[in-house]
């Protein structure tokens, strides 16, 4: 195809693809699939070679958010039957990332439900950090913690956090139809406040939430135009008790289709799969490894993944190796630099309709293991 030969030359070059192109992608037939995914490779393999980066989730504290983000099961007013406590103390939020690092984790992210830290929680936090660096050498932290207050993000930076996590989720015109308490512009504040700290960016996206392609491309470009160093791309896991429970419109295909233009657009970045793996991408799962160089290691915030070792399994099965902490996951040319400017043009056609998927509440387990309970975690 012209299209997949043309997005190779460019994501080579680290040059933007043009919306038209990127829409193309998400419209291309399933009889095209390999193909994408083969073009997609070589953009992969030639930034990120066959290493695939391990990361370990650590929920520092579960449920009671005050937010009301239409996709998540620790929303306010959610119904889902989830884990909920409060703060872990830093010992043993210490514990539950050594079981990661363990596995083969290189970043350790640590997250709290919440709109957003105060002072005494980036205190704690900076303790947690602390314990966990200490006992783990070489090991990367990055913190996800809500929205960041003026000077928070020094702090952090200071406690020795690596990275910060904030995703952008949907595209901005479709935000308030998502989360009311919050807005675009508050996420892309926290991303920029991380960016001016020092702290290597982390910001993604959420698919399968009723969005349309043009939603897609439309963040995926903000994203982008953020420069973050990691893109994680989660999969909505529809929970039972949340306002999105029955959106289940997502397909394997549509999944790799998704992470091929993510990768076209930001080529020489860390595209995360992330929350909803297993859920919808299933037995092609290791297809999206020649798509992405990055997955996180075990259970999410509040569901199970597949066990760890099925993880390690599956990434030497595929011929891909594990990221090493003596290995540096970003190309040499990222220190200096991003993407650079987004282009933009007219929007292509709509693809044709896929067909719609059934619901398989089947896959998504509530998670009782691991922090915050007496169980081992799933590492």
């Amino acid at each position: 195809m012209d299209l997949l030969n043309t997005l190779v030359d460019k994501g080579l070059r680290r040059e933007v693809p043009s919306r038209e192109e990127a829409l193309a992608v998400l419209a291309t037939s399933d009889d095209e699939l390999l193909d994408v995914v083969a073009a997609a490779g070589k953009v992969r393999r030639q930034w990120f070679g066959r290493r695939v980066k391990l990361n370990y989730l650590v929920n520092l504290k579960s449920g009671l958010c005050p937010e009301d983000c239409s996709y998540c099961s620790q929303r306010l007013g959610s119904k889902a039957e989830i884990l909920k406590y409060t703060w872990l103390k830093p010992d043993e939020a210490s514990q539950a990332a050594a079981a990661g690092v363990a596995g083969g984790a290189k970043r350790v992210c640590l997250v709290a439900s919440g709109r957003g830290p105060t002072d005494k929680d980036v205190d704690r936090v900076a303790k947690t950090i602390d314990a966990i660096k200490t006992q783990n050498e070489g090991v990367e932290v990055c913190a996800c913690l809500g929205l960041l207050s003026d000077g928070q993000a020094e702090r952090l930076r200071g406690a020795g956090a690596d990275a910060y996590n904030h995703n952008l989720n949907t595209s901005e015109a479709t935000y308030g139809d998502i989360t009311t308490t919050h807005t675009y512009a508050d996420r892309v504040d926290t991303v920029q406040k991380a960016h001016a700290a020092g702290l290597s960016a982390c910001s993604g996206l959420i698919a399968g939430m009723g969005e349309s392609d043009a939603d897609l491309v439309d963040v995926v470009f903000g994203l982008r135009e953020l420069d973050p160093d990691s893109v994680p791309v989660n999969f909505l896991i529809p929970f039972e008790g949340t306002p999105l429970a029955k959106e289940w419109n997502l397909t394997p295909q549509r999944c790799l289709r998704i992470l091929a233009m993510v990768r076209f657009v930001c080529p020489d970045v860390e595209v995360r799969i992330a929350g909803g793996r297993e859920v919808h991408l299933r037995s092609m799962q290791p297809l999206a490894l020649h798509i992405a160089n990055s997955i996180f290691l075990g259970d999410y915030l509040t569901s199970e993944g597949q066990a760890g070792k099925a993880d390690l399994d599956m990434i030497a099965d595929a011929g891909f190796e594990v990221e090493g902490t003596d290995q540096v996951t970003l190309p040499e040319h990222r220190a200096g630099g991003g993407c650079g400017s987004v282009c933009s043009s007219d929007e292509a056609p709509a693809g044709a309709a896929e067909e719609v998927p059934e619901a398989r509440t089947d896959l998504v387990a509530v998670r009782r293991r691991g922090a915050g309970t007496d169980l081992a975690p799933n590492a």
